[in-house]
C-alpha cells in the first residue's frame, strides 16, 4: 500500500483514497467531510490553513450557517484519531492551532505525496547526470504510489482542484517516462503502454507523439501515421483545433523518413565511468571549523528532561529522515536561550565541524535580516566578503552547498516567525538545528516544536538557591518557596531577585516576601543591572498590532483564573470568530496562554505587566464598559441556565440584562457551563462589588448572584457564594442601593440556610421580602415566602410554615405562575405530615408533581418527586417511595445537582431502613456522607452519618452506628440543629440498652 511503504509511525496518502495508518493499522478518517479537511491540511505541508479557508474549500458557496462549528468538530475528532494517547488538556503535537487556523505537522517521508516528489526528483537528478535507467526506474518506483483517482473520497471545490492537479502530475511524470524509455530503447515495450495511455487521455499530443515514435522505431511506420490521423480527427472534432507543431513536425519527418528519428544508443556505464575519470576533479576547500556559541551558564538548573528531550531529538535523527529542526518556543524570560546554548554545548560531539550562532532580534526594532545572518555565516565559513553573493536566494543556497556532508549544529535565537528562519536552516543531513522564538512557529516545516513552560517548583527553587546561595535559602525554605511562587517561576523572575538577595547580604529571604506581595509594585521589584522583567515583557508587546495591543490590555482586567472565548469577546466587543482569531494570535506570540479548548489565560506576572500597560493607555471610562460587557455576557448566558433549571420561574423575566449571551439545549448543559465557569463569574462579581461607584453598576453583580441559583443547588462554589454575597450586600448597604441589597440578601439566606444556620438565613428573608413589598419588585417575592416557609418549617413551626406557604401560593396564582404553585404544594407535604395531617401531606405532594408533570418541568417534577417520596415513606408506602426517589436521583446526578443528589441518598437509605432491607441503606446512606464531604455540606454530612448509624445498628454493627450517631450529634450541636435533641435522646436510649445488657 502507499501508506504503508514506510513501516512505523503515522503514515498518510493522498495519492488514492485520503487515508492514514499508525504502525500498519488504517485508522478510522470519519465521513468525507472530515477526510476532506485533512485531505487539505496534508497538502498544505504544514502551512497554516484558516477557518474561513477550510470553509471555503470544503463547503465553497453552499457552506451551512454553522459551518464553522462543524468544522471545529471535524478537527477536534481528527485530533483524537491523529493522537487517541494524548492527555485531556495538553496541547496536540500533530495538528494544530495556529494564530487564526490550523497546521498539520508531520513527520518525515509520512505523506505519498512527499516520497513521490522525492523520487521524481532524484529520478530526475539522475537523468540530468546521464543515468537513465536509474532515472526510469525512479519515475517507475514514484508511480506506483498512485493508488487510483488522488483524493478519493474527499469532497469541496478544494478536493477537486487539488485531484486534477495530482492527476495532471501523473500524467506529466508518465509522459517524462515514456521519453526516458525511448531513449533508452525500450520502443517496442512502451507500445502497448501508450496505447492504454493515449486511449485514456486521446488529446493529449505529446503521448500521440510518442506512440508514433515507438510505432516508427518498431518498423510499423503505417501505425506511427495511423495515429497523426485520428489525433488530427479528434482534435478537430472535439476541439475545432489542428494538431500542434510538435505532432505535425514528427508527422512529416516520419513521412520522410528522417534518419535522425532512429534511436542514438545512450552511453554505457563503462562509458559514464571512463568520461567521470576523465573530467578533473576541483581541488577540496578547507572551510574553518566554526565555535560561535555564547558561554554556557554555570549555574544552569532543571530542566533535565527537555534538555534530554532535544539532545535526543539532535542525535537520534537518521540521514533518511531529513535535518532535525527543534523549535523552542515560549513567553520572553522562560529560558529559551539558556537552556538551547546548554544544550549546544553538551551535543558538541555529535557536531565536529563546528556551530554557527545568530541572534535574529525577532522581537527588537532592528530584526536581523536574514540576509545578514547568511553573510555572517558564510564569513565564518570561510567564503572571502567579496565572493559572497548578495541575493538572499544565491547566499542561502552557498551557505547550504558548503554545509553538505559536514556535521554542523545551527543555533538561530530570537526569532521572529518561520519566514526568517526558513533561508537559515542546512539542507543536508548530519547538520541540525536549534531555533528560539517567542512565536510558536508551527509553519516551520519539519521542525519540532516544544514550547517551554515556567519551571516546577523545585527546580524554581533550586535555581533561587543556586544563585541566592544554599545556606540562606536553607534556613529560609518556606518564604523561599514564596518567593519563588510571586516570580510565577519564570526563571528570568526567580534569577533576578535571587541575584538581588545574593547583593545584599543584611537582606533576608522573608524580606522579599511583602515587597513581591504587592501587585502594584512587583514589577518594579523584578529588575537588577541590565535585567528586568517588565523590560523583556515589553519587548513582545512592541511587536503587536493594534488590535492585538488592545486585546492584550483589556483581557487583563477580567479577574478571573481564565477566560472563555465567549467572554473575551464581550470584552473586547467584538464576535466570537474575531476574538478567538487575535487570542490565538496572542497565544502565538507566548503572551497568552491557552489551557483548553476555547479558554485562556495569562501568566500571573504578564498579567501584572498587561494591567499596567492598561492603566498607562485605556480610559477609565473604556475600562468600565469592558466589564459592564462582561458582567453583561455573564448575566444573559446565566439567565439562560436557570430559565431551563427552572421552567417557569419568574427570576429570569426580571433580571436586568443588557447584551447577549450563551444559550443552551439541556440542563446538563447549563448547570456543567455554570460549574465550569464558577470561579470566573464569582471573580466577576466581586470586582463589580469592589469597583462599583453605583448601583446601576452593582446590580448586574447581584442578579447574576440570583441567576447562578442552580449552581448553589450544584454544591461546588458554597463558600464563593457566601463571600460573593457578602460583597455585593457589603456595596448595596454602602450605596443605599436597595435593589442590589433584595437580590444579594436572597442568595445569602440560601447559603445560611444550606447550612443549617436558621436563624439568620429567616432575618435576611424576613428583609428580603419587606425591601420586595415595598418596592414593588416581583424577582424573588415568591421565591422568598416559600424559603421563609422552609426556613420556618425546619424549626418546626409548622402551622406558620403552612401559612406563609399559603401566602406563596396565592402570589404565584395571581401572577399566572403554575410551577411556583407546584413549588410551594411539593414542599408544604412535610409541615402537613408534621401536623399529623397524613392525607393534606399526600395530597399537596401529589398535586405539585401532577401540575408539574403538565408544563413539562423536568427540573420541578424531580424536587416534586423529592418530597412525595419522603411522605410516601412516613406513611409506609415504600416501595412508592423508593420508585419516586430513584427516579429523582437519576435526575440530579445527570443535571450535577449534588445537593439534591445527597438528599435523595439519605430518603432512600430511611426508606431501605424501614423496609428493614439495611445493606441497601448502608450503600446510599454512605454514598450520601461522600457527596455531602465532597461539597462541603455539614448538615447533610450529620443528616448521613445519622442515617447511616441508624443502618448499621440495624446490621448489628453497633460499634461503628454510635460512632456515627455521636459524630452526627457533634455536627448538629455545632449548627444548633433542632436534631441534635432528637440524637441526643436515641444515644441516650443506647446507652441504657448497652448498660441492660451488659449488667
Amino acid at each position: 500500500m502507499a501508506g504503508q511503504s514506510v513501516e512505523g509511525g503515522l503514515r498518510f496518502a493522498v495519492l488514492g483514497p485520503v487515508r492514514a495508518w499508525r504502525e500498519g493499522q488504517e485508522l478510522d478518517l470519519g465521513t468525507p467531510l472530515q477526510r476532506s479537511i485533512l485531505g487539505m491540511l496534508l497538502l498544505r505541508e504544514g502551512r497554516a490553513v484558516t477557518p474561513a479557508e477550510m470553509i471555503d474549500a470544503v463547503w465553497g458557496e453552499d457552506a451551512p450557517p454553522r459551518a464553522l462549528g462543524a468544522l471545529r468538530t471535524y478537527v477536534s475528532r481528527l485530533r483524537t484519531v491523529l493522537e487517541p494517547d494524548r492527555p485531556a488538556r495538553s496541547r496536540p503535537e500533530l495538528l494544530t492551532s495556529i494564530g487564526r487556523g490550523y497546521a498539520l505537522r508531520l513527520p518525515n517521508d509520512a505523506l505519498d505525496l512527499t516520497r513521490f516528489e522525492r523520487g521524481i526528483a532524484e529520478a530526475e537528478s539522475a537523468r540530468k547526470s546521464g543515468r537513465l535507467s536509474a532515472a526510469a526506474e525512479g519515475m517507475r518506483a514514484a508511480l506506483t504510489l498512485f493508488e487510483g483517482e488522488p483524493l478519493a473520497g474527499a469532497v469541496g471545490p478544494y478536493a477537486e482542484h487539488q485531484r486534477d492537479r495530482l492527476a495532471e502530475r501523473r500524467v506529466s511524470v508518465i509522459e517524462t517516462l515514456m521519453d526516458l524509455d525511448l531513449e533508452l530503447g525500450d520502443h517496442a515495450a512502451v507500445v502497448s503502454e501508450l496505447i492504454a495511455l493515449t486511449a485514456e487521455h486521446p488529446l493529449r499530443e505529446r503521448l500521440r507523439a510518442q506512440l508514433m515514435l515507438a510505432y516508427y522505431r518498431c518498423g510499423r511506420q503505417g501505425d506511427a501515421l495511423n495515429v497523426f490521423t485520428e489525433t488530427r480527427e479528434a482534435l478537430i472534432d472535439e476541439l475545432g483545433i489542428e494538431p500542434g507543431s510538435e505532432l505535425t513536425t514528427l508527422h512529416q519527418r516520419i513521412l520522410a523518413a528522417d534518419p535522425a528519428l532512429a534511436l542514438t544508443p545512450p552511453p554505457s556505464a563503462a562509458e559514464q565511468a571512463a568520461d567521470e575519470h576523465e573530467a578533473e576533479e576541483p581541488p577540496a576547500l578547507e572551510l574553518p571549523r566554526p565555535a560561535q556559541l555564547p558561554a554556557a551558564v554555570n549555574d544552569f538548573t532543571g530542566r533535565k528532561e527537555v534538555a534530554v528531550r532535544v539532545h535526543t531529538l539532535l542525535s537520534s535523527q537518521s540521514s533518511a529522515e531529513g535535518v532535525p529542526v527543534v523549535a523552542l518556543c515560549g513567553i520572553g524570560g522562560v529560558g529559551k536561550t539558556t537552556l538551547a546554548v546548554h544544550v549546544a554545548h553538551t551535543a558538541d560531539d555529535l557536531f565536529p565541524d563546528g556551530q554557527l550562532y545568530a541572534d535574529l532580534r525577532g522581537h527588537s526594532d532592528e530584526v536581523t535580516a536574514p540576509e545578514s545572518a547568511l553573510g555572517g555565516f558564510l564569513r565564518a565559513l570561510g567564503v572571502p566578503p567579496d565572493v559572497i553573493p548578495d541575493g538572499l536566494a544565491e547566499r542561502s543556497a552557498l551557505y547550504r552547498s558548503l554545509l553538505s556532508d559536514r556535521r554542523i549544529l545551527v543555533l538561530l535565537d530570537n526569532a521572529r516567525d518561520a519566514d526568517q528562519v526558513s533561508p537559515l536552516l542546512p539542507g543536508s543531513p548530519g547538520c541540525a538545528t536549534i531555533v528560539t522564538s517567542r512565536a510558536k512557529l508551527a509553519d516551520l516545516p519539519a521542525a519540532r516544536l516544544i514550547d517551554l513552560d515556567v519551571m516546577e517548583p523545585d527546580e524554581a527553587l533550586s535555581l533561587f538557591s543556586t544563585v541566592a546561595g544554599p545556606e540562606r535559602v536553607a534556613a529560609e525554605h518556606g518564604a523561599a518557596m514564596d518567593v519563588v511562587a510571586a516570580c510565577g517561576f519564570l526563571p528570568l523572575a526567580v534569577r533576578i531577585v535571587a541575584a538581588r538577595l545574593a547583593a545584599r547580604p543584611s537582606w533576608t529571604v522573608a524580606s522579599l516576601v511583602p515587597r513581591l506581595a504587592d501587585e502594584q509594585r512587583r514589577l518594579d521589584e523584578l529588575r537588577v543591572g541590565n535585567l528586568a522583567v517588565e523590560a523583556t515583557f515589553a519587548l513582545g508587546y512592541g511587536q503587536l498590532e493594534p488590535a492585538q495591543a488592545r486585546a492584550f490590555r483589556l483581557l487583563s482586567l477580567p479577574k478571573g483564573p481564565d477566560i472563555s472565548i465567549g467572554a473575551a469577546a464581550a470584552v473586547l466587543a467584538m464576535t466570537m470568530y474575531e476574538a478567538e482569531e487575535l487570542l490565538e494570535s496572542l497565544v502565538d506570540m507566548s503572551l497568552l496562554e491557552a489551557t483548553a479548548p476555547g479558554r485562556y489565560r495569562f501568566h500571573d506576572l504578564l498579567r501584572l505587566f498587561a494591567r499596567r500597560v492598561l492603566d498607562k493607555t485605556e480610559r477609565p471610562e473604556d475600562k468600565s464598559l469592558a466589564l459592564r460587557r462582561l458582567l453583561g455576557f455573564y448575566l444573559a448566558s446565566s439567565r439562560s441556565a436557570h430559565q431551563l433549571a427552572y421552567e417557569g420561574s419568574m427570576i429570569p423575566d426580571n433580571l436586568a440584562v443588557v447584551g447577549s449571551g450563551l444559550t443552551f439545549t439541556s440542563v446538563d448543559e447549563a448547570v456543567a457551563w455554570l460549574i465550569s465557569e464558577g470561579d470566573s463569574l464569582f471573580a466577576a462579581i466581586n470586582q463589580a462589588a469592589t469597583a462599583s461607584p453605583t448601583g446601576e453598576q452593582l446590580l448586574p453583580a447581584a442578579d447574576m448572584l440570583v441567576a447562578m441559583e442552580p449552581l448553589l443547588e450544584a454544591g461546588t462554589h458554597t463558600r464563593e457564594f457566601d463571600q460573593g454575597t457578602r460583597a455585593v450586600l457589603a456595596a448595596a448597604l454602602s450605596l443605599d442601593d436597595e435593589a442590589s441589597e433584595l437580590r444579594s440578601r436572597y442568595v445569602l439566606g440560601r447559603v445560611l440556610f444550606a447550612s443549617n444556620r436558621l436563624s439568620e438565613s429567616e432575618t435576611h428573608f424576613r428583609r428580603v421580602y419587606e425591601l420586595s413589598d415595598a418596592r414593588h419588585e416581583k424577582i424573588v417575592t415568591g421565591e422568598v415566602l416559600n424559603a421563609l416557609a422552609v426556613v420556618v418549617g425546619r424549626q418546626r413551626r409548622h402551622t406558620e410554615a403552612l401559612a406563609l406557604f399559603d401566602a406563596a401560593s396565592r402570589y404565584y396564582r395571581e401572577n399566572g405562575v403554575p410551577a411556583g404553585e407546584a413549588l410551594v404544594l411539593s414542599y408544604s407535604a412535610r409541615d402537613h405530615l408534621g401536623l399529623g395531617h397524613a392525607d393534606d401531606a399526600i395530597a399537596a405532594a401529589e398535586k405539585g408533581l401532577a401540575i408539574f408533570t403538565e408544563i413539562g418541568s423536568g427540573a420541578g417534577t424531580a424536587r416534586a418527586r423529592y418530597h412525595l417520596g419522603i411522605v410516601l415513606s412516613r406513611v409506609g408506602r415504600l416501595t412508592e417511595a423508593v420508585h419516586h426517589h430513584a427516579e429523582c436521583l437519576a435526575f440530579f446526578r445527570s443535571s450535577k445537582q449534588r445537593v439534591w443528589e445527597q438528599r435523595v441518598c439519605s430518603r432512600l437509605a430511611e426508606t431501605f431502613i424501614a423496609a428493614g432491607r439495611y445493606p441497601d441503606a448502608v450503600r446510599h446512606a454512605e454514598q450520601a456522607l461522600v457527596v455531602s464531604r465532597e461539597i462541603g455540606h455539614p448538615y447533610g454530612e450529620a443528616l448521613s452519618l445519622t442515617v447511616l448509624g441508624r443502618a448499621l445498628r440495624g446490621l448489628g454493627s453497633t460499634g461503628r452506628s454510635l460512632d456515627c450517631l455521636r459524630q452526627a450529634y457533634d455536627v448538629f450541636t455545632r449548627l444548633g440543629a433542632p436534631e441534635a435533641g432528637d440524637l441526643k435522646l436515641l444515644l441516650d436510649g443506647f446507652a441504657v440498652e448497652r448498660s441492660v445488657v451488659e449488667s
